[in-house]
């Protein structure tokens, strides 16, 4: 068992805020269902993200626009029916905050009161202020994410790495500085150089999650389905794979598939 779960019986937002004080590192992935979530948690992480990632990984789409709020709050309710210690933060999806602060905070108001979930993630800096200002004055809790942002990937037109020009990182700077200002609690930040990203955390008092940004963040955020080797179609230099399990889980599915064939399964111990 680790010292955080040791330490920490419940994760909250103040919880992250001590543990970087303390400096320890923050440790976030995600689920999308109960059975995940059960398991993420039981192992100790302290912060699971209900991305809109799901978009990708769960249905298949390129990117992370097409997810809904209903879908985002099925996912999330889910989620929360599986933990008893992490911090479970759920994405607002593209659509749902970017244009108007009072359907921002409805959006908002829908995931804590139908899922149960402890905050929300939000993508963006000076342009959504209002937006996040609104959620965090009604008693929201809202994490940052700055970077690489993917609901605006049509705008960017690549994954490459952001902010390694001087005018895009001092916007990523300012942007951090003001995200903390108006109260969240925490910033992911998705992709950007080593070195800006350990300037930035220095800079705050709350924690920075990182995301390829290097290890000078506060700390790491990876989509779990990729470190479990769940696909192989993904393949960023930051992700580190700690399983191979689609090639376990079709040597599984192989082997059940030979046994029901050959009449092997269900054996006599197997059967009423």
């Amino acid at each position: 068992m680790s010292a955080a779960k040791r330490e920490y019986k419940r994760i909250t937002t103040k919880t992250l805020v001590d543990m970087k004080s303390k400096g320890e590192k923050i440790s976030m992935l995600t689920a999308y269902d109960y059975t995940m979530a059960k398991i993420v948690d039981s192992a100790g992480v302290d912060v699971i993200l209900v991305g809109d990632s799901a978009s990708n990984v769960m249905a298949g789409h390129e990117t992370t626009l097409p997810i809904t709020l209903d879908q985002m709050i099925y996912h999330a309710s889910s989620v929360v029916r599986g933990i008893t210690r992490s911090l479970v933060v759920v994405d607002l999806p593209f659509g749902t905050y970017q244009s108007d602060p009072k359907e921002a905070l409805r959006s908002a108001i829908r995931i804590m009161k139908e899922s149960g979930a402890h905050a929300v993630k939000m993508e963006g800096g000076h342009e959504i202020k209002e937006s996040i200002r609104r959620i965090i004055n009604a008693g929201i809790p809202v994490m940052g994410h700055l970077g690489l942002t993917p609901q605006s990937i049509y705008k960017f037109g690549t994954y490459t790495v952001r902010a390694k020009e001087d005018q895009e990182a001092d916007k990523l700077k300012k942007d951090a500085l003001l995200l903390e200002k108006i109260g969240c609690f925490s910033i992911v930040i998705e992709k950007v150089p080593a070195t800006l990203t350990t300037e930035v955390a220095k800079s705050l008092q709350i924690p920075i999650i990182g995301i390829g940004a290097g290890n000078g963040a506060d700390g790491q955020v990876l989509v779990t389905h990729d470190m479990l080797g769940m696909n192989h179609e993904f393949n960023p230099r930051f992700l580190r794979r700690y399983l191979d399990l689609s090639a376990e889980m079709t040597d599984a599915f192989q082997k059940y598939i030979q046994d029901v064939k050959s009449g092997d399964f269900p054996s006599d111990e197997e059967q009423y």
